[in-house]
């Protein structure tokens, strides 16, 4: 399981994103980035979160630790901003944190960049997990002590907000002229790329995806599609992303990265 903190003290929302995540004080005297249940998308992002980010960790990628975080609904009375006060009260219980980096900044492409084979693989997992982010409008990578952190899965595996048929989200294509990372992958060229593309592919196993579901509170799946009126319980559930995410694997030329192509 994550492990699970309480919050102390809100301190300051964090204004980048639409769904307003806040920086965050807890218990074990750290500070976390929030994520909270109240917002927009509700857990949906909060699942994704945890799947792709702990996903990514397991592949090697930098991921700042994901933990459950408590919310207190009395937070909200000390929050002098309406729109917070809203969001605090709506979020009491467990939401997402994630540890905050102090002194960190975003990725820029310009100034510093990371080894070929890191950039490929992080292009690789958000063509895997078709995450509409990571684009130069919307990097969400951040440089702490010179090395590249992945942050920011939230809109990933966008299969779960309709769970279309099993086939079209296998074969969904992702655009990878608009990734980030791509000028520094493809300096790999294609025999790399495909090689690194099997070597991912083959460490994502049954097994693998079963210890990263079971790290999301089953909560948080049952709330996301309460309102669909689908009433499985939270272990049908995580093997129902099982079986999504696997069939992403099996036919893998429709999205996977190989040279992007060059923008017009």
């Amino acid at each position: 399981m994550l492990r699970t903190v309480a919050a102390t003290a809100y301190l300051t929302p964090l204004r980048e994103g639409g769904s307003l995540p806040g920086l965050v004080e807890a218990d074990d005297d750290g500070m976390y980035v929030v994520k909270f249940r109240g917002a927009g998308q509700g857990t949906a992002s909060l699942v994704a979160e945890v799947i792709v980010g702990e996903l990514s960790r397991r592949l090697g990628v930098r991921v700042p630790e994901l933990v459950r975080i408590t919310i207190d609904g009395r937070t909200a009375r000390l929050e002098p901003d309406e729109e917070v006060q809203e969001l605090l009260n709506s979020s009491a219980g467990e939401n997402l944190g994630m540890d905050y980096l102090p002194g960190s900044f975003g990725y820029d492409g310009i100034h510093w960049q990371p080894p070929a084979p890191e950039a490929a693989t992080i292009r690789w997992i958000d063509a895997f997990a078709a995450n509409i982010d990571r684009t130069w409008r919307n990097p969400n990578l951040l440089i702490w002590h010179r090395d590249l952190w992945a942050i920011d899965h939230g809109a990933a595996l966008v299969f779960q907000h309709a769970w279309p048929p099993l086939e079209r989200w296998a074969t969904r294509r992702y655009d990878l002229s608009e990734h980030i990372l791509a000028p520094v992958a493809d300096t790999l060229g294609r025999a790399q790329l495909d090689a690194l593309d099997a070597a991912l592919a083959a460490r994502i196993t049954p097994e693998l995806l079963d210890e990263v579901l079971n790290l999301v509170p089953g909560d948080w799946l049952l709330t996301m599609n309460a309102a669909i009126g689908d009433d499985r319980d939270a272990a049908a559930w995580r093997a129902r992303y099982r079986e999504y995410l696997l069939a992403r694997l099996t036919d893998r030329a429709p999205w996977r990265p190989e040279l992007a192509p060059v923008s017009s």
